[in-house]
């Protein structure tokens, strides 16, 4: 077993031990997602970069990859083919000729 299938069978198993599946639709997890992205981001509100507090960075980091494993579980998704696909695609959309050292949007490029 992969480290992302331990990681999604551990969120599973938490989840079914709670019966929580039934709140899990994907409109909900999504939200969840989006909410815990949200958290991460106050974590550095008013700071610099080197001010963040690493612990909430990795509390948050962790719930949002928690919601994402989820996500991508309800739905089968088998994560590291998504990444991997649209690192592919991103590569199109960003050649290194063009991007490197530049964070100008893709159609800026």
């Amino acid at each position: 077993m992969s480290d992302i299938e331990e990681l999604i069978k551990a969120n599973r198993d938490f989840s079914d031990e709670r019966d929580w599946d039934q709140f899990h639709n994907g409109k909900d997890l999504s939200i969840a997602l989006s909410i815990e992205a949200n958290e991460l981001m106050e974590a550095f509100l008013w700071k610099s970069a080197e001010e963040v507090n690493v612990e909430k960075v990795k509390e948050e980091l962790a719930d949002v990859f928690s919601y994402a494993f989820l996500l991508a579980d309800k739905y089968r998704l088998d994560v590291k083919e998504i990444v991997l696909d649209k690192l592919k695609k991103n590569a199109l959309k960003y050649p290194v000729e063009k991007a490197r050292g530049n964070a100008k949007k893709y159609n800026e490029l």
